[in-house]
């Protein structure tokens, strides 16, 4: 199939190479020229503005949007649906929050421009992989995208499927992304305890690769856990700060909103937050205050 893409960073690059292997036609937007002559080598064709994405591509055209969540996506579909026509689909492949796509599938449906929602999981690794694909948007535009989804798959009929409406498959990353919070914290718990357990002297990548096999514990996850630790064992140079990047608080605001407990998923986001706390004011109060109340001794700094 013939689409063009927007955004070939980390994972909008490996997977436009995907869809080559399998006889896509990829025509990208490249916006500087070391960018133009990296796309050129892995067989994209660069282009440098959205006027000649649209002109390069035949209609019905499908773009394909990896670009961050947010207002970037707005001002790109605002700019690119004046120059679609009825019929073409714009691919959201970020993480959007899911009540945002709802909004732009409403708007450019007015136009009779189709709006799809991919929620796309696998990171660097999708290339070799494949990709996780959770889509949202109307059956028959999903099913006439079919050939890319089963390209970008792990396999054509694993590993990808139409979950719903517009924006099911965003809500259904969110929620993909909330668990995988929790799954991260609690390997991350679990060999901080080990790791303390000085009488052991235990091998933790040792460890990790032990569970990879056979275990109840046993992910992709824990496939990573064991190369980190291969690479790393004592996680030298690595700051105990853990970013998010909006999903897993999208997810907690959506359990409350539900009234569904999701104590694991919310715990494991709060402790993200706090990792960011070099100068934590809380756990400073509550030393001041057991001092306070009991002659506690405080630990100076």
């Amino acid at each position: 199939m013939d689409l063009g893409m927007i955004g070939m960073g980390r994972m909008g690059g490996p997977m436009a190479q995907r869809l080559l292997r399998d006889g896509h036609r990829v025509t990208a937007l490249a916006r500087s020229r070391d960018a133009f002559k990296q796309l050129e080598e892995k067989g994209v064709v660069p282009v440098e503005s959205l006027e000649d994405l649209v002109n390069k591509l035949k209609p019905p055209r499908i773009v394909w949007l990896m670009i961050p969540a947010g207002a970037a996506v707005d001002d790109t579909v605002d700019m690119l649906s004046p120059l679609l026509t009825a019929g073409d689909v714009i691919v959201d492949g970020g993480n959007s929050n899911y009540k945002d796509t709802q909004r732009r599938s409403q708007s450019l449906a007015a136009k009779g421009i189709h709006f799809v929602d991919s929620g796309t999981s696998g990171g660097v690794w999708g290339l070799e992989n494949g990709y996780s694909i959770m889509v949202g948007g109307e059956e028959g535009v999903v099913e006439r995208l079919r050939p890319i989804f089963e390209s970008l798959a792990p396999a054509p009929d694993k590993g990808w499927g139409h979950v719903g409406p517009s924006g099911a498959g965003h809500f259904t990353k969110m929620v993909h992304n909330g668990i995988e919070y929790g799954m991260m914290q609690a390997y991350g718990e679990g060999f901080a305890i080990m790791r303390h357990k000085k009488e052991f002297n235990l091998d933790l990548h040792q460890v990790a690769e032990i569970w990879r096999d056979g275990s109840v514990v046993q992910s992709w996850l824990l496939d990573l856990t064991a190369a980190a630790l291969s690479e790393n064992p004592d996680l030298v140079g690595i700051a105990p700060y853990v970013a998010d990047s909006g999903e897993g608080r999208w997810t907690v605001a959506e359990a409350i909103d539900l009234n569904v407990a999701a104590p694991v998923i919310t715990l494991a986001l709060l402790q993200r937050l706090q990792s960011r706390d070099s100068e934590s004011f809380s756990n400073k109060m509550l030393s001041a205050l057991r001092n306070q109340f009991g002659g506690h001794e405080m630990k100076k700094q």
